[in-house]
This record gives structure tokens, C-alpha cells and sequence, in this order.
């Protein structure tokens, strides 16, 4: 990809209008300073004094977060939230987000806020270390009131949002907005908008999805195909080609330190490697950062080598970014990029 090329593409980002349907959490980052430990005079154990706390949406929210900073028009939030402290942390934090409509985005008593919380001591000079998390999660069903509202949200934005982002981030299937109903839903607009941009990231696997854009990484390709995760490279090919071709869909996979491979509908194969690390990194968030990529790339008209270039500059981007959940803009892609 070439400057021009770049522009050309990334240009047209200001007038998007993307909906991200799937599981936001609050990412709750807890600052410890060590100079202030003490001592739980009751139990004997350490006690971390809190001196900051971070609020910033995440999961389907760091989505949303690297969309906004690459300048994307319009991004709607389909997800929902519960009528607690965490819940209005999370639409606090939502409503600073850039481009952020929440006319899709439901408070409810029948769930409680899935939460990160993030305890990180900070050491001078060094990057923060991270403790245990803690979670807030839903264990029981998706209430079908609940359901139904995100059924409703799906065939509204199917009038108004040019590409669906779908993340589906919780451990228990049924549990989360991905729901039975609202993939349905999903496959029913996709049959009367056949070029709907649509890109899925499921940590369940897509057994159940409509024939979208997958977005996956190595293991969960191998468990698609009934493979090991060491399959080698060919074998990775044939399964992205094979894919791509069934759903006629592009197919992407992260390869970690390998970079990412992607196949056009044809079934044509594309690979871009990682870019070099430059210090200390981060992992958390890097996936997020690529589906926001390729998905604004492919609404741009980047074909799929492209898509993974820019995917791939903003991995390279958010990686380094230490004790919180990055993102990339316009301009640290083109650094990135071209900067050489």
C-alpha cells in the first residue's frame, strides 16, 4: 500500500455508520501504589490502597473505542447493561466516546454489568503489573424481554448502519446480546442485504452464525476443521480458502508473532507478517483493534491485502500501549506505515 492509496481509503472513514452488536463490559482499571501498602491489621494480609480508578467501555466497547478514533461517523452499540454502579460507569464512559449513539443501548434490571476490574500496581519506571482480575459476569440465560429488544435494534439498523461488527465475548453461550434470536435476526436481513459488510468475533466458534466475514485466530480455526492448533501453514491456507469460498465472504485469522492471513471470496490467499515489537507490550485489546480495522478498510473499498496491512499497523499500535486497552488513529497508522 502507497500513501495515496492510504488516504484514499482512510478518507472516507469520517462518513461511516457502523453498528457493533455483541457484549460490552466496563473495563474498571484500579491504580495501586506500593509505597502504601499496608498490612489488614483483622487478617494479616496485604492491603493495595487504590490511589486512581480508571473507567473505559470494553470487549464490544474497545471495538467502539478504536472506531471513534479512527473517526467513524456514526457507531451504534447494541448491547445492554444493568441498573447498577457499574452500568452507569459504563454510560458515563460510552457517552465520551466520539461518534457514540446509545439509542441501542438497554439499562435493565434483568442483568448486571459485566465488569473487568483491573488492579494494576504501578511501578516507577516500569510497566504497570497487573493483578488477578476480578469479574462481573451473567450466568443465567438472556431474558426474552431483553432478547427482544436487540431483535428490534437488529432490523432498525438494518435501514440505517452500512456494516455490523459481532462480538460475542461472554463464557456461557446464551448468556450475552449474541443470542440464538438475534443471529437469526441477523441472517434475515443478510438474506435481503446479501453485500451487508458484516464481521463476527466469537469466542464460541461460528457453528451457529450466518455466512459473514469471520474474524478468528489460529486455535479457533483448528477447532472449526477438527485440527490441532499446530497445524502448519498449508493446512491454515486450505481451511481460510475453503471458508471463504463456502460462505463467499472474506476470511480472516490472526497468527500472533506471525501476522495475519486473510482470503478474498475467491478464495485467493493474502498474508501481511507482524511488524517488529519495539519495547514492552500488551496483548489485551489487539484483537479488537483488528476487527475495527478491517471493517472500516473493507467499507472503504481496501481489498482484502490491504484490510490486513492496516489491520496489522494497528496491532503493532495498540500492543504498545501499556495498562489499558488501546487504540490506533488515522495518523498512528500512517506512522506506522510509512514512517521509514
Amino acid at each position: 500500500m502507497n500513501p495515496d492509496r492510504f488516504h484514499k481509503i482512510t478518507r472516507l472513514y469520517a462518513g461511516q455508520r457502523i453498528a457493533v452488536i455483541g457484549d460490552l463490559c466496563l473495563d474498571r482499571y484500579l491504580e495501586i501504589d506500593p509505597s502504601r501498602q499496608e498490612t489488614s491489621l483483622e487478617t494479616g494480609l496485604p492491603v493495595h490502597n487504590v490511589v486512581n480508578v480508571r473507567s473505559q467501555p470494553g470487549a464490544a466497547g474497545t471495538i467502539i473505542n478504536n472506531l471513534s478514533a479512527l473517526g467513524v461517523r456514526e457507531i451504534w452499540p447494541v448491547a445492554f447493561g444493568g441498573v447498577d454502579g457499574e452500568g452507569f460507569e459504563l454510560a458515563q464512559a460510552l457517552r465520551k466516546v466520539t461518534g457514540v449513539n446509545l439509542d441501542y443501548f438497554l439499562q435493565t434490571p434483568a442483568r448486571r454489568t459485566f465488569t473487568y476490574a483491573k488492579p494494576l500496581i504501578l511501578h516507577p519506571g516500569r510497566p504497570p503489573e497487573e493483578l488477578s482480575r476480578l469479574d462481573q459476569k451473567n450466568w443465567s440465560q438472556t431474558p426474552s424481554e431483553v432478547e427482544s429488544f436487540l431483535i428490534k435494534a437488529v432490523h432498525e439498523l438494518a435501514k440505517k448502519a452500512e456494516a455490523l461488527i459481532l462480538l460475542d465475548q461472554v463464557d456461557a453461550p446464551g448468556t450475552g446480546v449474541l443470542t440464538a434470536g438475534v443471529l437469526r435476526a441477523i441472517e434475515q436481513e443478510i438474506q435481503d442485504r446479501p453485500d451487508w459488510p458484516v464481521l463476527a468475533d466469537s469466542r464460541h466458534g461460528f457453528q451457529s452464525y450466518p455466512p459473514v466475514t469471520f474474524k478468528m485466530n489460529r486455535r479457533e480455526l483448528a477447532a472449526w476443521f477438527n485440527q490441532g492448533y499446530e497445524t502448519g501453514d498449508e493446512a491454515i491456507e486450505t481451511a481460510v480458502r475453503t471458508l471463504a469460498r463456502r460462505h463467499g465472504r472474506p476470511i480472516f485469522v490472526t497468527l500472533a508473532e506471525k501476522g495475519l492471513m486473510g482470503a478474498a471470496a475467491s478464495g485467493a490467499i493474502d498474508r501481511v507478517p507482524a511488524l517488529p515489537v519495539r519495547g514492552p507490550i500488551d496483548i489485551v485489546g489487539a484483537g479488537d483493534s483488528v476487527s475495527a480495522n478491517l471493517t472500516t478498510a473493507l467499507l472503504g473499498g481496501a481489498g482484502v491485502r490491504e484490510a490486513l496491512e492496516l489491520a496489522a499497523a494497528a496491532s503493532s499500535v495498540v500492543i504498545h500501549q501499556l495498562g489499558t486497552t488501546g487504540v490506533a488513529t488515522v495518523g498512528d497508522l500512517e506512522k506506522t506505515l510509512f514512517s521509514n
